[in-house]
């Protein structure tokens, strides 16, 4: 066993912020082989019960949940900041032609070690993600993440129509190289496989179909596509599925709305489509800095919160401007006050970390396994660092109680803060 000593945030099942100005986190190897959280809270305490543990003192450091990122495209990584009048011209000038290139295994592994390497320097210890049409970019994708040891879930992109050369794949053999992969994958070590539609426009009632004969068939892998994120996507979805009371029900229809289920965006849905995700199971992946740079809309937390339905945060990059949790989170912040049906909600800095964290791995149908540092969990945290900037040193160093603190954090913050990612 390892004990950790440092200011320590976590989270009960409930969400809210468990913190310990002088707290000890004590991990172990499970019988799993995963270390995984064996104590955590108040140093004095924590200590009595584990005498002889060894400690490492991390004076003036916070030790938090490593974040989860529940929306990302690794192919995108090299088209981040690329400028584009919205979605659908964004997506045909750079992201479709980036994507061509994954079906070079060569290429995909190198922008794999790039991605993951992003993904560690910023905190992130696990994600949702899409690969490409090409299963040689989820190969790299899967191989790269079981080499650093992470928790991370992805999967080929089925798109068989409304796609250029290059990225369209053919329907029968698009399902076929997704079951091989699930196979391969699915289940290894931390590793969880996620049946990929990009989103309808792009899919066959013949793919969507077989995507939901998939989900049902491997019950416990992951969907994971895009819903509702532009109102151009939106009328275009309802002019190739009319007979869909919205574009939700797409989905729905073909038995892909469940729980392990999520959809990227989420912002152009109506109170019956909240209640069918609630009814489901199904989870939103809110991606602010891509939908505010992107012009796409505001994701509305309080009608979601009305509805139940789960949710959490993601970078979505490319079209998201930064790996950085804490530029998600300070977007996430803008939105909760400006994108409401009511202005003025103000998301606390402690729920924003949460929607970062433990919501998400709830949403993710990760509860309990990662997120929030409860006994029993597995032992991925981060080791941020308040006086690795200086005005954001003083800054915590003022703060009175935890929410300035984490709001200094959030608005100051970037990777510079983040000194140590653990993973189990």
């Amino acid at each position: 066993m390892q004990g950790w000593r440092a200011q320590l945030l976590r989270f009960d099942a409930q969400g809210q912020a468990l913190f310990d100005s002088d707290g000890l986190l004590v991990t172990g190897l499970g019988t799993d082989g995963v270390q995984r959280v064996v104590d955590a809270g108040p140093y004095r305490a924590v200590a009595a019960r584990h005498p002889g543990v060894p400690v490492t003192h991390l004076a003036g450091r916070l030790i938090a949940p490593g974040f989860i990122d529940m929306h990302v495209h690794y192919p995108q990584t090299d088209i981040i900041g690329s400028p584009a009048d919205g979605l659908l011209p964004w997506l045909e000038n750079y992201t479709f032609p980036a994507e061509t290139r994954f079906s070079d295994p060569g290429y995909a592994a190198e922008v794999a070690n790039v991605f993951f390497s992003e993904l560690q320097r910023n905190g992130v210890t696990t994600a949702l993600t899409f690969a490409t049409a090409h299963p040689a970019s989820v190969d790299a994708f899967f191989h790269e993440a079981h080499k650093r040891g992470l928790r991370m879930m992805g999967g080929k992109v089925l798109q068989d129509r409304n796609s250029p050369d290059g990225l369209r794949d053919e329907t029968e053999q698009s399902l076929i190289d997704t079951e091989t992969l699930i196979q391969r994958w699915h289940g290894k070590d931390r590793l969880g496989y996620a049946i990929t539609p990009r989103f309808a426009p792009t899919s066959s009632a013949a793919q969507l179909r077989g995507a939901g004969e998939l989900a049902a068939k491997y019950a416990d892998t992951w969907v994971h596509s895009h819903v509702a994120e532009n109102r151009d996507e939106v009328r275009w979805a309802a002019e190739l599925y009319p007979g869909a009371r919205s574009y939700l029900t797409v989905y729905e229809d073909f038995g892909l709305l469940r729980g392990r289920a999520v959809y990227a965006h989420c912002i152009h849905l109506d109170e019956a489509d909240r209640a069918l995700m609630h009814e489901r199971g199904a989870a939103a992946a809110v991606s602010p800095t891509s939908n505010l740079f992107l012009g796409s809309g505001f994701f509305n937390f309080r009608a979601a919160d009305a509805a139940r339905m789960l949710h959490g945060l993601a970078s979505d990059v490319g079209g998201g401007t930064s790996f950085s949790p804490f530029r998600t989170m300070l977007a996430a912040y803008f939105v909760g006050r400006e994108g409401q049906s009511k202005p003025g909600l103000s998301l606390a800095p402690s729920h924003l970390w949460w929607l970062h964290t433990g919501a998400a791995a709830r949403a993710l149908g990760l509860e309990g396994v990662v997120g929030t540092l409860a006994t029993g969990s597995e032992a991925d945290f981060v080791v941020l660092n308040p006086d690795a900037i200086p005005l954001l040193s003083r800054k915590a160093k003022r703060a009175e109680n935890l929410e300035e603190l984490l709001f200094a954090l959030i608005v100051l913050g970037d990777d510079r803060v983040v000194e140590q990612v653990i993973t189990a």
